[in-house]
């Protein structure tokens, strides 16, 4: 019997903000260090150990937008104001982190000694005594990371550094970014008379010579400086009790039309080579002409998506085709071990087809057996094949793994290279952590599409409706750099260059050796089928990380790669 899916949270438990807890096994050392109480009726030990918040003594927030993605430190000092001076507990730091975060890094600071959190090698380990167990620090949910400080005394302060990344979001020109800021108020020490300080600094470094506006911010920040494409914030008071609302800040690029550039940074790392980073902006503009799309939603229906799962694909492929225009055309494809044909052609988007194809999918149900995606890409891939004066994609939906999932990927990456112009774009969608999102990944990369997942019940239609809204406002498609053809110090991650929406900024990078090219052109096909072609500017990114700013974007590139080619040399690489 396959294991369940996903089980719904129970969110009320889950930190809000950075956090950190006593873990107590044994409850005859909980008691106030400074005040000790006699507890004869306290008895047994807990399994699983107990946590409890700690007090927070003062907290700062750091935050740095570059591009498209910001880096976040949090810095602050709990007391372990439960446990009695005579005993040590662990403590455990949890970490909730927004759209797409990635952890950077954690430093903390006892009175006696200080950790460090570090990415070692495979090769490196073997050498070490005694690193980390699992247990000791990890994912508790895909947002919320947590790791564990040994052994501390009752009555210690703990100072904490913890730096993670996350992406902005974007929507018709604006960025906007939510951190997780919204602390309990147990957390907060019940002593009045101590001095409770709160500070947010907020950079902003558009990495675009155009104007930023400011245009909301949850907290009382007041403007420090402003340069062109730069400006900061800065907050600082003395306060009652810690922030109850998650830091929200949101700001436009000013540009109605697609514009973009390049930034390069030296890292005189292992191998020599620096790294580029080029980036395209959709604009503001509302009006701009999307693509006439000519689209096929491949559906996994196998037993395991019984449920929440399917009842909530079935949802957002409804929300999708309700946004075709009646010139679209559709049509819908159910698996699991054979497929399912809405439609032997592909329909017109009309008001009819559509009302049909929501009644057909509303009454589907999950099929037990293997799960062959072969076959519906094949049967998907053919309906596309002769696309004239629209944009074809290709909607995946998944929730396991599918039998021979390398040989698609090459099966598909041989058919997309020898069609023409406008070949299919696809777009894949990972439903818990039961399917390859490895697979997915890469078949969307070969697929010039997105990728999106989710992994608990409550996230899935919110999810896929981001990926399925990408996907159809595609403005520019078929996009190439041109010297990257001819330039063999240039290493592209990414083979095939992702289609432009209105949804989301685009981004390409990789590493280069010597000297970069000192002209490039974006090209691509407009909407309206009409060529595009721009110049890009280069800009040394003295002031902007980019390692750090695209570090999740690369490892989760890289080793989607390195599962595909099965290459060593690509799997040792991550490890640096």
């Amino acid at each position: 019997m396959a294991p369940p899916l996903m089980e719904r949270s129970t969110n009320w438990y889950l930190p809000s903000a950075p956090m950190v807890y006593a873990v107590i096994s044994d409850p005859r050392m909980v008691d106030n260090p400074d005040m000790p109480s006699y507890q004869p009726y306290v008895h047994g030990m807990y399994d699983p150990p107990a946590l409890i918040p700690l007090q927070m003594m003062g907290v700062n927030l750091n935050v740095d937008c570059y591009v498209d993605t910001a880096i976040i430190v949090v810095s602050g000092t709990w007391r372990i104001h439960c446990v009695m001076g005579s005993r040590s507990c662990d403590c455990l730091i949890a970490v909730p982190m927004g759209n797409q975060g990635s952890i950077l890094g954690v430093e903390v600071d006892l009175p006696t000694k200080s950790y460090v959190t570090e990415l070692i090698g495979e090769q490196e380990s073997k050498g070490i005594g005694k690193i980390a167990r699992p247990e000791d620090g990890g994912f508790l949910k895909p947002h919320i990371f947590t790791s564990t400080i040994p052994q501390i005394d009752g009555g210690t302060n703990i100072s904490i550094k913890i730096r993670w990344s996350q992406m902005l979001s974007y929507n018709a020109g604006r960025f906007s970014l939510t951190v997780p800021f919204c602390f309990p108020e147990y957390v907060t020490p019940a002593i009045k008379k101590i001095s409770k300080k709160e500070k947010i600094e907020l950079n902003v470094n558009s990495g675009v010579a155009n104007g930023i506006l400011c245009k909301a911010t949850s907290h009382p920040l007041k403007e420090i400086r402003r340069h062109e494409g730069k400006f900061s914030f800065l907050y600082e008071a003395e306060i009652f009790k810690w922030s109850n609302t998650d830091f929200r800040f949101s700001y436009s690029v000013s540009s109605g039309n697609i514009f973009g550039g390049i930034l390069l940074q030296s890292l005189y790392d292992y191998d020599q080579s620096d790294m580029f980073c080029i980036y395209l902006f959709p604009g503001s503009e509302q009006n701009r002409k999307v693509f006439k799309k000519e689209v096929v939603f491949v559906v996994d229906i196998s037993e395991s998506m019984q449920g929440r799962p399917l009842e909530s694909t079935k949802s957002a492929i409804s929300a999708a085709l309700s946004k075709l225009s009646p010139e679209d055309s559709f049509n819908i494809i159910a698996f699991s071990n054979e497929a399912f044909q809405f439609s032997t052609s592909m329909e017109l988007a009309s008001k009819d087809a559509i009302e049909r194809a929501t009644a057909w999918i509303s009454m589907k149900y999950t099929v037990g057996g293997s799960t062959n995606l072969f076959i519906p890409l094949e049967k998907a891939a053919d309906m596309l094949s002769n696309t004239r004066g629209s944009i074809p994609m290709i909607f995946l939906v998944a929730d396991g793994s599918v039998e021979d999932e390398r040989n698609i990927c090459h099966w598909m990456q041989k058919r997309l290279t020898n069609q023409g112009v406008l070949c299919p774009s696809i777009h894949t969608f990972g439903i818990g952590s039961f399917c390859n999102h490895y697979f997915l990944r890469m078949l969307a990369r070969i697929g010039r599409g997105e990728y999106g997942a989710a992994f608990d019940l409550d996230s899935i239609e919110v999810q896929m409706n981001k990926l399925f809204s990408k996907g159809l406002s595609t403005v520019l498609a078929n996009i190439t750099i041109d010297a990257f053809d001819d330039c063999e110090e240039i290493e592209v991650y990414s083979s095939r260059i992702p289609d432009l929406s209105l949804e989301s900024p685009l981004t390409i990078y990789g590493r280069y050796q010597g000297s970069f090219p000192d002209n490039l052109k974006v090209k691509g096909i407009l909407g309206d089928l009409s060529s595009f072609t721009m110049d890009l500017k280069i800009r040394r990114a003295k002031d902007i990380p980019l390692d750090s700013v695209l570090a999740r974007r690369q490892i989760d590139l890289l080793t989607a790669q390195a599962w595909f080619s099965e290459n060593k040399r690509l799997e040792e690489k991550l490890c640096f």
